[in-house]
């Protein structure tokens, strides 16, 4: 099981989500402020944070910020603050999921176990297989029933990025980041594209958009 700091300011709220964690057979660390769970994350092995937004001393954000630039462990974000802006926000400072207040105890622990199942240490996918379709990742093609299907070594790329992060939002950021490179000069926009592409020349329905966010790859098992 796993250890997960709990970032929450509301102290009924804090120790109801440690105590359901623990019943299913997690180590809980809880932490109350902003800055308690910046001294409990480089003093404690956690293998998840649950994180507010809106703490004492200083917010979700600032913490997520400093858990990055040392680990990429799952942080869910767990917040009152449902707008459009802030949530963008947090998926481009590489947050792994996110709900809102008020919420579903049995959801948020249904999404800790899936944050934790697909952070846990898999082989590269070489190979990927969705009905008829087959991708070869390492060969650079694609096809099913029909014969070979044309595409591109970038949607290859792509898709892969997807196919890895499988069930999870990854925001156009994220995407130009790994594809292009922190300092390509590239619009947000020609993620569309690509996946657009993706979608036509492959058949992948598969591909949802996450309004205002990115896109995930959400296949039944």
């Amino acid at each position: 099981m796993a250890t997960i700091l709990i970032v929450e300011d509301d102290i009924d709220t804090n120790e109801a989500i440690c105590e359901y964690l623990q019943e299913a057979g997690h180590t809980t660390i809880p932490a109350l402020d902003g800055d308690e769970a910046i001294t409990l994350f480089a003093a404690q092995k956690i293998d998840l944070v649950v994180l507010d937004i809106m703490l004492p001393t200083v917010t979700g954000l600032v913490v997520l910020n400093s858990i990055r630039k040392a680990s990429q462990v799952p942080v869910l974000m767990l917040t009152a603050l449902e707008d459009e802006y802030t949530q963008v926000t947090s998926f481009d400072s590489q947050v792994d999921d996110y709900m809102t207040k008020p919420f579903s105890m049995v959801i948020l622990g249904k999404r800790i176990a899936a944050l934790l199942r697909r952070s846990s240490p898999q082989a590269p996918v070489n190979v990927w297989t969705h009905g008829d379709l087959t991708v070869n990742f390492s060969g650079y093609s694609a096809h099913d029933s029909t014969g070979e299907l044309e595409v591109t070594a970038k949607e290859i790329d792509l898709l892969k990025l997807l196919v890895e992060h499988q069930g999870l939002v990854l925001s156009r950021s994220q995407i130009l980041d790994n594809l292009w490179g922190d300092n390509a000069e590239v619009l947000d926009r020609l993620v569309d594209t690509y996946i657009k592409n993706l979608r036509k020349k492959l058949h992948l329905d598969c591909i949802k958009t996450v309004k205002g966010i990115g896109y995930k790859l959400e296949v039944d098992p």
